[in-house]
């Protein structure tokens, strides 16, 4: 349930990350208590911007926002479940198992990914509308409503796919008795984790490189200060804070966790570390859905305001 919200199992002994262990038996209380302040703080944050972005005027941000918070409630959807799981696996020896079913434990997955990656795709779509807005503001066509509404519709559709096929991935290199935990004791388990560890740190890297590219741009323009060009300043610094914050630190810690389990980079200061750090920034990476609304507020006078025509 940890890493691509799983566990891994240790069938097959691991000569030199045999002494590399950490006690972080605190995570189970800790991501209780983390994971309630978020679906409360989710739950009522996201409702009110979503209730207040379809009962305004669209336009472009405004869809990319309207699909951002949907992300976000997605995810604090499946937060209850995971309490649930995290009260067994504290409850001492004789909890942890998971007892709702296969089924349920992969929709947990394919939550997670939804909010995770729908969160980051639709972050970077609000910035590629900014880089059109200031850099490019004639090219108006790119702005429209319905051009807005088909782009938001495709990226759903990425994220959809992605948030399926990664689970069958995890299902695929996991033992048959236990299909929601890792099990890295095989060649062909260690290959198959490697190619859905591939395709996460894709999913995070290139939306990365288009959103700074986008805002170096936006803040080239923006070098002499004009009227208007605050409020954009702080969406491009609130939006570049919670990549920073939530999303670089969860996929730097699970590249060096994952490399260092599958043996690619067999060392024990590595595990330790990263095994240590991993319930913080999973915490922080799921926090990103309290964070987002904020991104609806500094940027209030930019959406359903003068919607763009279709």
């Amino acid at each position: 349930m940890e890493l691509w919200n799983t566990t891994w199992t240790k069938a097959r002994p691991v000569l030199l990350l045999s002494n590399c262990s950490v006690d972080t038996s605190y995570r189970y209380t800790f991501y209780q208590v983390t994971y309630t302040i978020t679906f409360l703080v989710g739950v009522v944050t996201n409702g009110v911007a979503l209730r207040w972005l379809c009962r305004s005027p669209m336009n472009s941000t405004a869809v990319y926002m309207v699909s951002l918070s949907t992300a976000d409630l997605f995810f604090v959807m499946s937060l209850p479940l995971r309490i649930y799981y995290y009260h067994q696996k504290a409850g001492g020896p004789g909890g942890g198992s998971w007892t709702t079913g296969a089924v349920y434990c992969q929709l947990t997955f394919i939550l997670k990914y939804i909010s995770l990656y729908g969160g980051i795709f639709f972050l970077v779509c609000i910035a590629v509308d900014r880089y059109f807005a200031v850099v490019h503001p004639l090219a108006s066509a790119l702005r429209r409503l319905r051009a807005a509404q088909a782009v938001s519709a495709g990226i759903w559709c990425l994220v959809l796919a992605l948030s399926v096929s990664l689970p069958l991935l995890q299902s695929a290199a996991s033992r048959q008795s236990q299909p929601c935990m890792l099990d890295p004791s095989s060649r062909r388990h260690r290959t198959i984790i490697l190619v859905a560890l591939g395709l996460v740190m894709g999913a995070f890297l290139l939306p990365a490189l288009l959103l700074l590219y986008s805002y170096c741009k936006v803040l080239s323009v923006l070098r002499q200060p004009r009227r208007g060009r605050r409020r954009t300043l702080r969406i491009i610094y609130w939006v570049l804070g919670v990549f920073l914050l939530c999303f670089l630190p969860y996929h730097v810690n699970l590249l060096g966790y994952t490399l260092a389990q599958v043996e690619v980079l067999p060392y024990c200061g590595l595990a330790r570390v990263t095994k240590a750090a991993h319930p913080v920034v999973l915490s922080l990476a799921s926090f990103n859905c309290c964070l987002n609304p904020l991104v609806y507020y500094f940027s209030s006078s930019l959406c359903c305001t003068n919607p763009n025509p279709t």
